[in-house]
């Protein structure tokens, strides 16, 4: 399973220098919340991503650094790259993927499987992944992931939903399913200052369902959020 989606990534890494890039986009974010689970409840957050859109498919990069007020520090990231299967005409299901995705933090996870992008009205983009995950301890699970962008007049509204089931005979004991919904809502500076690209101020929920598997441990978080995109 491993050896299958590494060298399916590294066909998908080498295959922009022979395709075409459609569209790309690169923001750093700044969040800072206090209501965490699992650690120190007061936290900042420095978020990098990177999306591209190419006539292979299409990827999405973000490491998370994130640093709490008593002096822990962390660093998670994913790399998500998708490979196109097919483009369907007239359909609600615009495009076939190969979904792949490497989990990097203090263990890293691979998933495996297929995505879609729906076409929905009003939805900048809705996309659905199917996962197998081959799991860094314990055995394989199986995830769920959706993502969505909605603009709202002046405002964007933006998250993905992950669902995952549980997990047996992990190092550290059985994990349970658990659910992240995490969404922004924001709304454009740029336009008050004439700048061409967007500065993003807002709010960033998460509702997390047994965080990290751990059973009962709901986090209910809001961070406010400035967001640059270059």
């Amino acid at each position: 399973m491993r050896l299958i989606l590494i060298l399916i990534l590294s066909m998908m890494i080498t295959a922009p220098v022979k395709a075409k890039t459609l569209w790309s986009d690169f923001s750093v974010s700044y969040l800072t919340g206090n209501d965490y689970e699992v650690g120190d409840s007061d936290r900042e957050v420095a978020t990098f991503e990177y999306a591209s859109g190419t006539t292979w498919g299409d990827n999405f990069l973000f490491f998370d650094r994130l640093e709490s007020a008593n002096g822990d520090v962390s660093t998670y990231g994913e790399f998500s790259p998708r490979f196109k299967i097919a483009d369907l005409e007239n359909s609600v299901v615009e495009s076939l993927f190969i979904a792949s995705t490497v989990e990097v933090g203090p263990k890293t996870n691979y998933l495996l499987g297929v995505g879609t992008n729906l076409n929905l009205p009003i939805f900048k983009y809705f996309k659905v992944n199917l996962y197998y995950k081959n799991n860094g301890e314990g055995d394989a699970n199986y995830q769920t992931t959706i993502a969505w962008a909605l603009p709202l007049g002046p405002l964007f509204y933006d998250g993905f939903i992950d669902y995952a089931t549980g997990v047996d005979n992990t190092a550290s004991g059985d994990t349970k399913a658990q659910m992240n919904m995490t969404s922004q809502l924001k709304y454009d500076l740029a336009p008050l200052f004439d700048m061409t690209t967007k500065l993003y101020v807002g709010i960033e929920y998460v509702f997390w369902v047994n965080k990290f598997g751990i059973d009962g441990v709901d986090e209910k978080n809001a961070n406010l959020l400035v967001k640059y995109h270059f």
